[in-house]
């Protein structure tokens, strides 16, 4: 009862639960008795951790997993990497390579940890850009083109990903 004064729901309880089974067995797919068993331990463990920390620091940030716009902003991403992907190949095979290297400060707009980790590494995964270093205002990221790091600077995909975290 202490973690539902802290503010956290029976909703959200039942919300992290799920969504960790749910995540468990689409990893997993087994359907053994022992394994469900040991993967209900560590549902509940992972979530007895969660709820231990909101005990000692009164806060709960839901993790971006129960965001219900997460597949929109995988789905925007994978097609972000797909296009980039093109990109890069089309500048590197050229018989003379149209490329301009950058490394630049990016800014960044204040979000949860966990938020900022996924918008740093979505810069990573997408070919031609990579997050050299993380400060709490900024990012240096290292670009192959110069249309890359504007691209970036544009803000798109910081907005995409801030919305995760509402």
């Amino acid at each position: 009862m202490r973690h539902r004064s802290a503010g956290l729901s029976g909703g959200q309880i039942a919300g992290l639960l799920l969504s960790l089974a749910v995540f468990w067995l689409i990893n997993s797919g087994h359907f053994e008795p022992l394994l469900l068993g040991l993967g209900a331990f560590s549902i509940l463990l992972v979530a007895y951790i969660n709820l231990r920390k909101l005990a000692l620091d009164g806060r709960y940030e839901p993790p971006v997993l129960l965001s219900p716009r997460l597949p929109g902003y995988l789905w925007w991403l994978a097609i972000e990497i797909v296009k980039s992907n093109l990109d890069v190949v089309r500048r590197v095979w050229q018989r003379k390579p149209d490329l301009s290297p950058v490394v630049f400060t990016l800014p960044v707009r204040p979000m949860n940890e966990l938020v900022r980790t996924l918008y740093a590494n979505s810069i990573t995964l997408t070919p031609g850009t990579v997050t050299l270093e993380v400060t709490p205002e900024n990012f240096e990221v290292h670009a192959l083109t110069r249309e890359a790091a504007d691209g970036l600077l544009e803000g798109g995909m910081e907005r995409r990903v801030s919305r995760l975290e509402h």
